[in-house]
Order: C-alpha cells, then sequence, then structure tokens
C-alpha cells in the first residue's frame, strides 16, 4: 500500500493570499468606482472609461506595492543570512550550540539535540540555521517578482467583471447589474479561496459579501449625492 504524500494548506498560502487579495481588490474596488461613476452620471461612455482607468490604474498599482513590500521582506531576509553565515564562519562552536538549544527548547533531549545540530551544521549549516533560527524556508521565502504578477493578473481578472458588465448592462439599470453580478462573483471567490485554504465556506462567503456591500453602497450613495448636486 502506497502512502501518498499529505497535502497541507500552508504550501499555498503564498499564493493564495496574493491571488485572492488581487482578484477581490479588482472586482470590489472596479465595481465601487463604477457603480459611483453610474450613480453620479448615467452615461455609458463615461462609466466604460471610469471602469477602464480603474482596472489598469489599480492593476499597476497592486503590482508596484506587491513588489516593492515583498522586495523589502527579501532584502531583509538576505541580511540576515549574510549575518548568519558570517557568523557560522567566525564563531562555529556558538552556532552549533544554538542551534542545539533551539531543538531542546522544543522538547529534545540534550545529547539529542546536539546529535540533530551537529548532523545538520554537517550537511548545510546555513540551511538549518535560516529555517529553525531565522524562520526561513522554502514557504516563507520572499519572491517579489512573483508576488507582483499574481497581483497584477488576479485584480486584473477580477475587475474584467464590471468591465464587461459596463459594456452591456443597460445603462438605467447599471448599479443594479453591477451589485448584482459582483456580488454573486464575491460569493464564488468567497467560496473558492475559502475551500483552497481549507477555511469554512460560509463564513468566508458572508464576511465577503458584507463588505462588498457596504463598499459598492458607499460608493454608490456618494455618486447619488454628487450627481444631485451637479444637476
Amino acid at each position: 500500500m502506497h502512502h501518498q504524500l499529505e497535502k497541507h494548506y500552508v504550501n499555498r498560502v503564498g499564493w493564495l493570499r496574493a491571488a485572492v487579495l488581487g482578484a477581490n481588490d479588482g472586482l470590489l474596488s472596479t465595481t465601487s468606482i463604477v457603480i459611483g461613476v453610474a450613480a453620479a452620471s448615467p452615461e455609458r461612455n463615461t462609466i466604460i472609461l471610469a471602469a477602464l482607468a480603474g482596472m489598469i490604474a489599480g492593476a499597476m498599482s497592486m503590482a508596484a506595492g506587491e513588489y516593492v513590500s515583498v522586495s523589502s521582506q527579501e532584502d531583509t531576509e538576505k541580511a540576515d543570512l549574510l549575518r548568519e553565515q558570517r557568523e557560522l564562519e567566525e564563531m562555529p562552536e556558538v552556532e552549533l550550540k544554538e542551534l542545539a538549544k533551539i531543538y531542546e527548547q522544543r522538547g529534545v533531549s540534550k545529547e539529542t539535540a546536539l546529535r540533530v545540530a551537529t548532523e545538520l551544521t554537517q550537511h548545510d549549516a546555513l540551511a538549518a540555521h535560516a529555517h529553525d533560527e531565522l524562520g526561513i524556508n522554502e514557504i516563507t521565502q520572499a519572491k517579489p517578482l512573483q508576488a507582483a504578477l499574481a497581483s497584477f493578473g488576479s485584480f486584473a481578472l477580477g475587475a474584467l467583471l464590471p468591465f464587461i458588465v459596463s459594456l452591456l448592462a443597460p445603462i438605467q439599470q447599471m448599479v443594479y447589474f453591477q451589485y448584482g453580478c459582483s456580488i454573486v462573483f464575491l460569493m464564488i471567490l468567497g467560496a473558492v479561496s475559502a475551500r483552497t485554504g481549507g477555511s469554512k465556506i460560509g463564513i468566508a462567503v458572508l464576511r465577503i459579501c458584507f463588505w462588498g456591500t457596504i463598499a459598492m453602497g458607499v460608493t454608490a450613495l456618494i455618486g447619488h449625492l454628487f450627481g444631485t448636486t451637479v444637476s
């Protein structure tokens, strides 16, 4: 009987976070912009332009923000690794005892902890300290370009829905079509992200629909008030 490798949800946390955040933000923010503009000025060309501008500007902003943020994390990780490498070269015995102490604090006997630390140090000292002392591993390691591309693509994909709706929906019912379509897709997005991340689907769907309704409701109110004031 073959033993299959376990699938852990934490292995997906990096790309899942960027993808879900980007798609959710793209859908919600672009829809909110379109609803606000539609409530203020029910003209299709203006609404389409607002949707397109929101999609492009938002995707670029998300990508840039994610890249800068994750790059800062990467710089910190590199600085820690360089310092750890220097310490391993200058005082290897002290670092060995430090690594053994970490295993001992986890419940391993002193003798076993020292033996494990010694064997891991002989295999790859820096990798052992990076994982167990600094908490850096393949799952959590910063990848700026990957995060930026994921954010850009997911935001653009999410923003594509309100853009398509702005092209096809009846102009007089634009606000209602935008809200209805967005809520449905927010529910789907919430369910998919919850299922992928191993959390409860019902709570995720309710949470995303609640805050989505508030965001779109506020922008619709502002757009309505602005349109009334201008007219």
